[in-house]
């Protein structure tokens, strides 16, 4: 077999890893610097760590950004971020169409398995939205925050404070320059609508949006119409904020008595239905929710954020499969039908295999965060339990959500390695591992006679 052929049989699950692992590596050897950090005192393992939230868009941290890097540090993290939002492939693919160069067969082929639900011709005219898209909504939203920070601080540091927490949002990293997160700001009506707004429209998918924007323009055609990958990413999106926010306020309705007005109450509880799922800031002590209200959070962060987009988890579209299949097989239907379409049986075979592997992915890395705590006698003392706290951390790592109950710098050396994997694989997807180690062929094993058995 030639080496052209070989590369041709790489599956672009494996070049999306492999580019994914490249910036995450060149990242910590960049934040192991002296010139990276204030003290110079950041350990392999916490700058590896650090790269590996910033690329996988993550925000958990084991070190204060604002505090513990240098200007040159939190502007690596910032490029970080914006790599791992947009995707490295997708970077390099705008920079080739740029300079002119052609864009080969696989990586038309990582792209349309990234960002398309659908095969497209038009890959080129998708990644100019999406750049385009990007930098708009991370401008817009760096204009807003400018002005609410411009009262507090001098132009130069409004405008990078801005910047860094825009793109930080757009690509739902959950990075920010302050040490209690967004919790001073929590009744500030600029910061919260900004904010949330710059989650939400990085989190519904490019796909969605590119939809949204063709729709646009061809909808005086009376044959125009939306996928059913948008109306279901639209419609599962608006019930999980609008249901998380209702939850919330219902469950912290004793916290929240001491919040004075019904509008500050409000902002707090629609900011943490939207950044729980997806973004990783805060605008309250995660610590000192209660066991329900966590529960309930857990839920929201392993659902995530969509397909194509910056965020991980099972996504939006996985939860409104299920709700339909499930729904189907109570009616004794043997289709699956969303939106007056069909489904075709292969995908909800997958979307109900993603749910199981992730549950058992997050049930193994939990117990070897348990299980190395044993084995070093160093014990995670919390309001709410070690193991609470640590499924919360493993599942806010899955999701590539950021939000911890403040245990991440107090994880051991095993413990954040077990973090920084789960973060990758949430990044990257459980069924784009799942090709890595066992492959895409299909199998024709044997078939018997069948046979029933009880469930149930």
């Amino acid at each position: 077999m030639t080496f052209r052929a070989r590369i041709l049989k790489i599956h672009p699950a494996l070049i999306v890893l492999a580019s994914f692992l490249s910036a995450i590596i060149a990242g910590s050897i960049t934040l192991k610097l002296p010139i990276s950090t204030i003290n110079a005192d950041i350990s392999w393992v916490d700058s590896f760590f650090t790269a590996t939230s910033a690329v996988c868009v993550t925000g958990l941290i084991v070190v204060d950004t604002g505090s513990y890097f240098t200007l040159f540090g939190q502007c690596v993290i910032l490029v970080l971020i914006q790599i791992g939002g947009l995707g490295v492939m997708t970077i390099s693919v705008a920079l080739f169409r740029w300079i002119g160069r052609k864009i080969s067969f696989r990586h038309r082929m990582v792209i349309q398995d990234l960002f398309a639900h659908t095969p497209r011709e038009d890959i080129f005219s998708l990644i100019k939205s999406i750049m385009l898209f990007t930098f708009g909504a991370e401008l817009l939203g760096a204009v807003f925050l400018t002005i609410h920070w411009s009262h507090d601080y001098p132009v130069f540091e409004a405008v990078y404070k801005a910047v860094f927490h825009s793109v930080s949002a757009f690509c739902n990293a959950g990075f920010a320059l302050f040490p209690d997160s967004m919790m001073r700001y929590s009744d500030n009506i600029l910061l919260n609508v900004t904010m949330c707004s710059l989650i939400v429209i990085g989190g519904i998918g490019f796909p969605v949006l590119y939809d949204i924007q063709m729709w646009q323009k061809k909808r005086k055609n009376q044959r125009a119409r939306l996928s059913i990958q948008t109306k279901a990413v639209l419609l599962t999106t608006l019930v999980l904020i609008v249901s998380g926010a209702l939850m919330f306020a219902l469950l912290e309705r004793s916290a929240a008595g001491e919040i004075q007005t019904f509008g500050h109450r409000l902002l707090t509880a629609i900011f943490q239905s939207i950044t729980c799922r997806t973004a990783g800031f805060n605008t309250v002590d995660i610590a000192s929710l209660k066991d329900a209200t966590i529960a309930m959070m857990i839920f929201l962060m392993f659902v995530g954020a969509s397909p194509g987009s910056c965020g991980g988890g099972v996504k939006t579209t996985t939860l409104a499969l299920l709700a339909a299949f499930t729904a189907s097989r109570i009616k004794r239907k043997y289709r699956v039908n969303m939106f007056k379409k069909s489904v075709p049986n292969e995908t909800v075979t997958r979307s109900v295999s993603l749910i199981l592997v992730s549950f058992g992915i997050i049930g193994l890395v939990l117990f070897m965060l348990l299980v190395g705590d044993s084995a070093s006698g160093h014990v995670v003392t919390h309001a709410h339990g070690s193991f609470l706290a640590y499924l919360f951390e493993t599942v806010s790592a899955f999701g590539t959500v950021g939000l911890s109950m403040g245990v991440t710098p107090d994880l051991t050396t095993w413990g954040k390695c077990w973090i920084i994997l789960m973060m990758i694989i949430g990044r990257v997807g459980v069924l784009a591992f799942a090709y890595i180690i066992v492959g895409t062929g299909t199998l024709n094993g044997v078939e018997y006679s069948e046979e029933n058995l009880m469930i149930g």
